[in-house]
């Protein structure tokens, strides 16, 4: 397993998401990210995750509301990485497919768009 400090981890989030363009920034709303060094024990392998309603189901109800939360998982994502390259890849990868769950994109649809 690679080996790599929270903070570095951190910032590689932080840099994935100054990479998203600033049309989609702007229109993001009420969400918050996070680094968790694992994800639940059910999905072991789990490098992100999104909870929450996406932009496009939100409705007139949709008020009050706790923060959607993305969080990237950094034990996985470092077991599955082979190189620091790797990770910073990786950890782009996983922060622009939450991102799109948040603006209503499916898995499939990541994954036909090679973000999957």
């Amino acid at each position: 397993m690679l080996e790599m400090t929270r903070d570095r981890f951190e910032e590689l989030v932080s840099e994935a998401l100054d990479r998203i363009p600033p049309e989609l920034t702007r229109v993001m709303d009420n969400v918050a990210v996070f680094v968790e060094d694992e994800p639940p024990a059910d999905d072991p392998e789990l490098l992100g995750l999104y909870e929450g309603t996406p932009l496009t189901e939100r409705g007139e109800w949709y008020a009050g509301v706790l923060p959607d939360r993305i969080t990237v998982y950094m034990g996985p994502t470092l077991r599955y990485c082979e190189t620091p390259k790797d990770v910073v890849h990786e950890v782009a990868v996983t922060v622009v497919h939450e991102v799109a769950h948040h603006f209503g994109i499916e898995d499939a649809r990541l994954h036909e768009l090679g973000w999957g």
